[in-house]
């Protein structure tokens, strides 16, 4: 028997992504909703609360008013929002993390999905928090690029627009204010003390994402060497299925001495990158940021819940 799925916010890029990667799937019935009634609150509501699971792929305010109409002890909430990334009455979707993690998800009626560069980002300090080498006072400063599809249906027009703006040519940093949305998440669940310093570009290029974090070794909680942290990052990725770090150095993954961003697209695999020297260690997430920083990351969290194989539609 197919479980019932709403889509609350179909029409965006995550939301779209999800409603395609389920074409396939005959376990699946996706409930429609009137296009004239997709923000009619009373619409909304019978929706949510005849489905078994609800995806929110809305703004904040609005997911937090989708979860409000839900009255079905049973339906499961699964948020791509930022709105409860950093509520602990809700599973963090991010299984790869630890087994904690998984098992929440597995166990939980509310989900809430990781933003794309907070994946990335997490990915590499979660692990260093944990395994005792990154003080949780620790200056962290995050560098990352991403597509531009990441910035939502009007900034994709605007970069896809026959007379855009010149400047579209070349990456853009943004975040200026240090206030990025992704920010008290990032802090959260990797356990730091301090928000990092985070410098995110939009480039011009549609979808792929890399998120990169450099380390002084004589600020660390451990002596190690570039080489330990690769090690480390190998055994806690160890036997995952869509988190993979590449051989040091990005040995038997690189062609050449660069990291590009898009090689993941269209993806739900995540490559963590471990380079640098003994001195200045540098860690590098890959993947796509509408894979397993968006619509791939919130599947795979529903498959979880769902206890049949992750990778369902991946």
């Amino acid at each position: 028997m197919a479980v019932k799925v709403f889509i609350d916010g179909k029409e965006g890029t995550t939301g779209l992504k999800i409603f395609e990667r389920f074409a396939k799937r005959n376990d699946i019935e996706i409930l429609q909703i009137d296009e004239e009634k997709r923000k009619d609150p009373v619409e909304k509501a019978k929706m949510i609360n005849a489905s078994d699971y609800t995806f929110l792929c809305l703004p904040d305010a609005a997911a937090i008013e989708s979860a409000e109409l839900c009255t079905n002890p049973k339906t499961v909430i699964i948020d791509a929002s930022t709105a409860h990334r950093t509520n602990p009455d809700w599973a963090y979707g991010f299984p790869e993390l630890d087994k904690s993690f998984r098992e929440k998800i597995s166990a939980s009626n509310r989900i809430a999905v990781p933003g794309c560069y907070a994946s990335g980002f997490i990915s590499l300090g979660y692990p260093l928090v944990k395994s005792g080498i990154l003080p949780k006072d620790y200056p962290v400063v995050i560098h990352a690029v991403s597509g531009y599809s990441g910035a939502g249906k009007k900034a994709i027009a605007l970069y896809e627009a026959e007379d855009r703006n010149p400047e579209l040519d070349s990456p853009r940093l943004y975040a200026l204010t240090q206030a990025h949305k992704h920010l008290p998440e990032m802090k959260k669940i990797t356990g730091l003390e301090y928000e990092p310093i985070f410098n995110p570009y939009v480039c011009d290029y549609f979808q792929g994402m890399t998120v990169t974090v450099g380390l002084h070794a004589r600020l660390l909680a451990k002596k190690v060497t570039a080489r330990d942290v690769w090690e480390m990052m190998s055994e806690h990725y160890a036997g995952s299925r869509f988190v993979k770090v590449a051989g040091f150095m990005g040995e038997g993954t690189l062609t050449e001495q660069f990291i590009p961003a898009n090689t993941l697209a269209g993806t739900n695999n995540m490559e963590i990158f471990v380079y640098g020297n003994d001195d200045r260690i540098m860690l590098t997430s890959r993947f796509d940021n509408l894979g397993k920083g968006a619509s791939g990351a919130a599947v795979q969290c529903l498959n979880i819940r769902m206890g049949i194989d992750e990778g369902e539609s991946l």
